[in-house]
């Protein structure tokens, strides 16, 4: 295979070198990755940490979302109980859903991919440790703010789906709905963080050798992922947004009788709603691909069919959202399509589950922990597949919509592509993290009663639902045959209740964190790189990697990484670092210097909590002074990433060496850019989807747009701005105050044509609360206007550092990434000028 960078491979023959590393090597890399005494644990950005609040916490959501739905089961357990009012009722199945789906799911494998991705990668961590934090901790706040609003009667009512009109201020008057907007959303934004980070460290900080089909499949799993939630979850963020825009200011964009539509609510909300069931079950998916060959003792079947099955996943998964839909009257082939594709999805599942059966055949079975739990996961995850492709015929859909067959369904899925995967990687990862392993014993116990429990409360659900049970309903009547396969359900949710409580005390008697001090071991001989010895900064060498399965292909392995004779077996500079390889062979590129600890991203995360929290009450000058801090707590974070270091190369190992800074499309920070505009090109396009969709429906409350004349001079000026953008690069080389200016320069010209294109509208008449074209008009605007208020802010950051001197050539990486966000926002708003005209004609 052709090098992508000009690497020789053959420089890889140099590893392992003998003899021994020069004396105090390894304890200058334990005080560079010092562990944190007292308040420095709110200041950490190590994933061995970040890792573990973030599991911790999506566990602590789950158990928090498990006692309200036995809450429900207590109240259904009999027709006409009164354990819960209806009102409240509507309050703890709406947290329920929203608390498992939002602050459970997504955060759980999200966490685990932050936490186990270094060590499977071998790399020190991952580009942007303070990144993590940030999203860690602003997860964390923001959702233990919003499950506290159950108990002040100020939590959502509407379903986890929060459909309009029910949820339109006329409807929901108070701000429980507001709640929900403003704090998903929030969370939604936290989630992208880390889809950057997890897509960047993937791909750019494997250890050297480690190409794209060696790496291991939960990499696989986590980079499919994280690419799905930078494609869905955008629409999720524009719908909340939008709602919360109606509700605030009267913007007609889901109210029928002013040009909205309610059904746009339910297209923006399963684009992501939808594919989010498959972006939880991929990391999940690749947790099972890598303990069933463990547990096999035998090498996964069909590795390359198991990454193509992901990656088709991920791909037809967005073809699948209108399957929630085939009840709200679609044309025919509207549905015919999206039946077609929701069983379609069902194919690539099954060639991961026939994988897992084969691994198991042809291997060695043990029955351990992690093996009862892959055993129970694939039986259950296979029942709620063959209820799913029932669901996706349209004739039993029409049905069995919105009755308990599908709550049925939908934890099966769930649970058994979810739940149990997690459970199974508990035990099987625990003693990576642990001075002590988990009770094979207690284990047994753990999962006959969840195995046991979870069938009996969700098996009769299908009767229930067939029968005529619907949704979301708080009671029942007696004599319609519901009594007993409610009572049955009701026991078995406390039976699955019961294991998780055996599974915690398990969890207290012998779980012992353990970065930096040692740790339980290979307890289930697994063969991927995250069973090397580490400590805090992972590995003490980086290792060049020849196979899928290095420790089982080289039993020396371990001793030579841990005795330093690979990649970065010390310090090179005296900072953290962490090398950076090409995306497809994994070629060293070059050093990359990390951030350390710094209590910035947590100040940073409470205050923008502070801002989403405080809208939500309305107390709108602590909203503002708490975004003014928030900007404030990122720029102090973001001073001392582009930090200048005095070597220019440094060796990394057997006299090879990299360079300690790039720039452009090579540098880490240019990848994280892209995909940040990435995301805010699919909020955008979202927007001009529901554009389009509000004016193909409703073409009878549309105004005719501004004169064609006036789109000339907005493009000179949008055009003038994405120059001055471009400019300002090559200009760098005489003032770095020249660059910022030219950036100033960009903004304000964009600014300029924004503010045409706001007054050819506003002199036509449409104002936003006229009708729905008028409000998405005014959408866009107001998304361009955000996107140049930060590219103001990013030309005033410019300018700060070119006033200190931080501003020159060949450290540009601060103006490259500048560059790229105001040319894409002059893109944006020159875009939508003039689809706004074009899907302004009556």
């Amino acid at each position: 295979m052709r090098s992508e960078t000009g690497f020789d491979p053959a420089l890889y023959d140099r590893f392992p070198t003998k003899g021994r590393r020069p004396k105090g090597e390894e304890e200058e890399l334990r005080r560079i990755w010092c562990k944190p005494k007292g308040w420095e644990y709110l200041t950490v950005v190590n994933n061995n940490y970040i890792g573990i609040y973030y599991l911790g916490t999506a566990f602590l959501f789950f158990l928090m979302a498990g006692v309200l739905a036995l809450l429900m089961r207590a109240q259904l357990a009999a027709p006409m109980l009164e354990i819960l009012p209806q009102g409240v009722y509507n309050q703890v199945f709406t947290m329920h859903g929203t608390v498992m789906m939002f602050l459970f799911a997504v955060p759980a494998v999200e966490a685990a991919g932050v936490l186990l991705l270094p060590q499977m990668l071998a790399a020190r961590d991952l580009p942007f440790p303070r990144l993590s934090a940030y999203a860690f901790w602003a997860y964390a706040v923001g959702g233990l703010c919003f499950f506290a609003s159950i108990f002040v009667g100020l939590a959502p009512d509407g379903g986890w789906f929060m459909y309009p009109p029910l949820t339109s201020k006329a409807f929901s008057p108070g701000i429980n709905t507001d709640f929900w907007l403003l704090g998903i959303g929030f969370i939604e934004i936290s989630a992208i963080a880390g889809a950057i980070e997890i897509i960047v460290g993937v791909l750019r900080t494997r250890a050297p050798g480690m190409s794209l089909d060696k790496m291991p499949i939960f990499a696989w799993a986590m980079l499919v992922f994280a690419v799905m939630i930078v494609i869905a979850f955008p629409s999720i963020i524009l719908g909340t947004l939008l709602l919360e825009i109606e509700r605030a200011f009267n913007w007609p964009f889901f109210d029928a009788t002013r040009g909205g539509d309610p059904m746009l609510w339910q297209h923006l909300f399963w684009f992501f709603g939808h594919p989010e069931v498959y972006i939880i079950f991929l990391p999940a998916a690749g947790m099972m691909s890598m303990i069933v060959a463990t547990v096999a003792k035998a090498e996964l079947v069909g590795y390359r069919l198991i990454v193509l099955a992901m990656l088709a996943t991920g791909f037809i998964s967005f073809g699948v959202w209108a399957h929630h839909m085939f009840t709200t009257g679609m044309p025919p082939m509207t549905t015919g399509f999206f039946s077609a594709a929701s069983m379609a999805v069902s194919v690539p599942a099954g060639i991961q589950v026939f994988s897992w059966i084969a691994t198991l055949a042809i291997g060695k079975r043990s029955f351990n922990a992690p093996g009862l739990f892959v055993l129970g996961s694939i039986v259950i995850f296979v029942t709620g597949g063959l209820t799913g492709v029932m669901v996706a015929m349209v004739p039993f859909d029409w049905q069995a919509h919105d009755s308990y067959f599908i709550v049925a369904h939908l934890h099966y899925v769930l649970i058994g592509g979810m739940v149990f995967p997690l459970f199974a990687a508990f035990y099987y990862w625990i003693p990576m993290v642990s001075r002590r392993a988990l009770s094979e014993r207690l284990a047994k116990w753990v999962f006959a009663l969840m195995f046991t429990g979870m069938n009996v409360a969700f098996l009769p659900m299908h009767l229930a639902g067939l029968q005529g049970m619907p949704r979301r309903v708080y009671t029942y009547l007696p004599g319609q045959g519901l009594e007993l396969p409610n009572l049955v359900s009701t026991i078995g949710a406390f039976m699955l209740a019961g294991g998780i409580l055996l599974f915690l005390v398990d969890l207290a008697r012998n779980f012992r964190l353990a970065p930096g001090e040692g740790n339980a071991g290979n307890v289930y001989d697994g063969a991927t790189l995250e069973w090397l010895p580490s400590e805090l900064y992972s590995t003490r060498s980086i290792p060049v990697i020849r196979s899928r399965e290095p420790l089982r292909d080289d039993p020396k392995l371990a001793g030579d990484v841990a005795a330093g004779r690979y990649f970065l077996p010390g310090s090179a500079t005296g900072l953290r670092e962490t090398l950076v390889t090409s995306p497809l062979l994994a070629e060293p590129q070059y050093l990359q210097i990390m951030p350390g600890p710094s209590a910035w991203p947590f100040a940073a995360a409470i205050f923008t909590a502070g801002f989403f929290l405080a809208l939500t009450v309305q107390a709108y000058m602590f909203a503002w002074v708490s975004a003014v801090l928030a900007i404030v707590c990122v720029l102090c974070w973001l001073w001392d990433t582009d930090r200048k270091v005095e070597q220019d190369e440094a060796d990394v190992g057997a006299g090879i060496m990299v360079p300690t800074y790039v720039t452009g499309p090579s540098s880490h920070g240019w990848w994280a850019m892209v995909i940040l505009l990435i995301v805010m090109a699919m909020i955008f396009i979202m927007a001009l989807f529901s554009l389009a969709f509000l004016w193909s429906n409703q073409p009878t409350f549309w105004a005719a747009p501004p004169p064609m004349s006036e789109v000339w001079t907005i493009c000179l000026l949008y055009g003038a701005a994405l120059l001055a953008a471009i400019m300002a690069r090559p200009l760098l080389r005489r003032r770095g105050l020249l660059a910022a200016g030219l950036f100033l320069f960009s903004a304000l010209s964009a600014g300029a044509a924004l503010w045409l294109d706001w007054a050819g509208w506003s002199a036509t008449g449409l104002a936003p609360q006229a009708s729905g074209q008028g409000a998405v008009i005014y959408a866009l605007q107001a998304l361009e206007a955000c996107a140049l208020g930060i590219a103001l802010l990013m030309a005033g950051y410019c300018a700060a550092r070119a006033a200190c001197g931080l501003l020159t050539l060949p450290r540009s990486n601060t103006v490259d990434l500048t560059m790229l966000f105001l040319a894409y926002s002059a893109a944006q708003g020159l875009v939508g000028a003039l689809f706004g005209r074009a899907f302004g004609m009556p």
